[in-house]
């Protein structure tokens, strides 16, 4: 079940359970993201589940294909971090979600790739969405994040990266 958009907006609206997806190389570079609609904001793959009952797991998999066509269940590890933050959505944001929707829960995901992924060229930006991707030693992708949450999940690389665990 999807929820409905209004005549203004034909589109649903999202549901506010999303991902975030640490995208990185066992060497600890990070794939950052510029988006399309904010020039200059960089981050992770991030996006909300589709339907009320799509596991967050499905979702990751998928938005790492949509933005960036890289396989998430093929080119490399892919790890839930069992770890979930609850945010105020921002205002600019807003009108994608229903009247009343305020806040946002987002889980995080981790993806491990060999460390040569960066020099193979394939990743693909969805053009709609980004405008072009970075690969930057985590403490730099941090800084180039404009979330604030986005950054302290990447800075919690070297501590997740220890420990992993398989779908649910």
């Amino acid at each position: 079940m999807t929820i409905a958009g209004t005549p203004e907006s034909p589109r649903p609206f999202k549901i506010p359970r999303s991902v975030l997806v640490v995208i990185h190389t066992e060497d600890l570079r990070v794939l950052l993201l510029e988006r399309a609609d904010r020039a200059d904001h960089w981050q992770s793959v991030t996006g909300s589940v589709d339907a009320l009952d799509e596991p967050t797991w499905d979702t990751a998999i998928r938005e790492v294909g949509e933005e960036t066509a890289i396989d998430a269940v093929h080119d490399g590890v892919l790890s839930d971090w069992q770890h979930a933050i609850d945010y105020t959505i921002y205002p600019h944001w807003q009108h994608r979600y229903a009247p009343g929707v305020d806040r946002n829960t987002e889980h995080w995901y981790g993806l491990t790739l060999p460390a040569a992924y960066p020099e193979l060229g394939w990743v693909r930006v969805a053009p709609r969405e980004h405008l072009q991707y970075a690969w930057l030693p985590f403490r730099e992708a941090a800084a180039r994040c404009f979330s604030p949450s986005n950054a302290e999940a990447i800075l919690q690389l070297p501590q997740r990266c220890k420990t992993r665990t398989s779908p649910p």
